[in-house]
């Protein structure tokens, strides 16, 4: 069975780190097939939210495989190419123009956090713990990782969790804001889905704009750019807005 699992259900895609013997410990063949789902995602116009999981209940992921790791350290071709995917996987995820929902269970540490900070959103059990040890590991984390995580907790508390990298339980994680909410573990599947449900019950065009543009402004964006121009000018002449301002003179939900 493949070790990341895609299953679309339109409007919602489910996707799924299926190694929990592993503790969902992401090989650089499931990295790629992260970007490669992460790619097909983007060109289906059917899906409108990606959720995002880790298969059982002991993890989200554990992070990188390290006993692939030390197997490559051998070889500085095949540790760069295994560096490459990962970094290129969580762009991909963080690029995704539909909104992304991390689902997470137990333990999301190293790799596995990185993934889930690439994500739009993320809603944990009160078992979860996130941890990013690159400090404990004689590794640097890189400025994409660094700056998810900068961007969420601001730079004192990233130094923090980077200098010591301890791990920082889900009340704390809430309290930093590193993850949305705290959910009842046997409610938490349901609560991302009824999120994801509401996300895609609204209009494709705005909520892909929303992300974009908040993008924009977390990549340093602070004047109007031709693009964020563009999301604005071309809504009020979109189908979804005909739609939507229809709907309200009739007092009906919109059908988007």
């Amino acid at each position: 069975m493949s070790e990341v699992l895609s299953n679309i259900v339109p409007p919602l895609a489910h996707v799924v780190l299926n190694r929990p013997e592993k503790r969902n410990a992401v090989t650089a063949a499931m990295w790629q097939s992260l970007r490669d789902i992460a790619g097909q995602l983007a060109a289906e116009p059917s899906v409108r939210v990606a959720v995002l999981s880790g298969a059982g209940t002991e993890a989200f992921s554990a992070g990188a495989d390290i006993a692939e790791m030390q197997r490559n350290l051998a070889d500085p071709q095949r540790m760069k190419t295994m560096q490459d995917v990962v970094l290129e996987a969580q762009q991909c995820w963080e690029e995704l123009p539909i909104p992304t929902i991390a689902m997470i269970r137990g333990a999301c540490t190293g790799g596995g956090c990185g993934l889930a900070l690439a994500c739009d959103l993320r809603f944990a059990a009160p078992d979860a713990f996130f941890a990013i040890p690159p400090a404990k590991l004689g590794l640097a984390y890189c400025l994409a990782d660094t700056k998810r995580l900068f961007d969420l907790v601001g730079p004192s508390r990233t130094k923090e969790i980077l200098y010591t990298g301890r791990k920082v339980g889900a009340a704390e994680a809430l309290r930093l804001g590193l993850i949305n909410d705290i959910v009842p573990a046997e409610e938490l599947e349901a609560h991302a889905l009824r999120v994801a449900h509401d996300i895609a019950a609204n209009a494709a065009n705005s909520v892909r704009a929303a992300k974009a543009v908040v993008n924009m402004i977390a990549a340093g964006t602070r004047a109007e750019t031709a693009e964020s121009r563009r999301y604005y000018d071309e809504s009020f002449s979109s189908p979804e807005f005909l739609e939507g301002a229809r709907a309200f003179m009739e007092k009906r939900p919109p059908r988007f």
